[in-house]
């Protein structure tokens, strides 16, 4: 199976305590599990009520306020911005606007009519969503074409070493709704694709990326 990301050929392994088939591709570096493995958004649903993400919960803010505290001191104080995947709560887009910062939020299951197709940001984030997406390529596009030239997008997902015996005992793999994996390298391929600067990243979860060519 070719990768979803670069289209070059992976190579499969298979989780023997679980019996899940894995596809890694050596030249971005991308993860995905097999399809078979995908769940809709009624199943996803309901692994996501299970979450404690409560907006009046200090953890939870101080979850969102290690990403700003990252995230905020490269993107040139943007006026707009969009939360992409913002869950049942829109606790960082709240926290966006005490920043000063005009913050919108979407989210497919809880929040699917809030989008405006027309409006482009400066900055748009996204935290612990690419990890479940069918088609990360697809929404990876949608969301630079989303971006003003000269915008930032800033995700948060957690990074795999890229090595296939130390990734079968990550715990990240184990929730059944996180079908996608990445390195910073696969988000710097993608980069190269969609006309955008690879800012920075954390090392661990976090990466800029800006928005440089007039892609459409």
């Amino acid at each position: 199976m070719n990768c979803h990301i670069c289209n070059k050929p992976t190579v499969l392994f298979v989780h023997k305590k679980t019996n899940i088939t894995y596809y890694h591709c050596n030249d971005c570096e991308y993860i995905f599990k097999s399809p078979e493995c995908y769940q809709d958004f009624y199943e996803q649903k309901e692994r996501y009520n299970l979450h404690e993400n409560d907006k009046d919960n200090e953890g939870y803010k101080a979850y969102f306020q290690r990403f700003l505290d990252f995230t905020l001191p490269w993107v040139e104080q943007p006026k707009t911005a969009l939360d992409f995947g913002c869950g049942v709560s829109s606790l960082l887009s709240t926290m966006l606007q005490e920043e000063g910062i005009e913050c919108d939020f979407y989210d497919p299951i809880y929040h699917p009519d809030t989008l405006n197709n027309s409006k482009k940001y400066e900055f748009i984030v996204s935290t612990e969503v690419f990890e479940h997406l069918h088609q990360p390529r697809e929404v990876f596009e949608s969301l630079i074409r989303r971006l003003k030239e000269g915008g930032y997008l800033a995700l948060q997902t957690q990074f795999h070493t890229n090595e296939v015996e130390a990734f079968k005992k990550w715990y990240y793999h184990q929730d059944p709704t996180h079908i996608v994996f990445f390195t910073a390298k696969t988000f710097r391929v993608l980069c190269e694709m969609y006309g955008c600067e690879f800012i920075v990243d954390n090392g661990k979860n976090m990466l800029i990326i800006q928005k440089k060519s007039t892609y459409k």
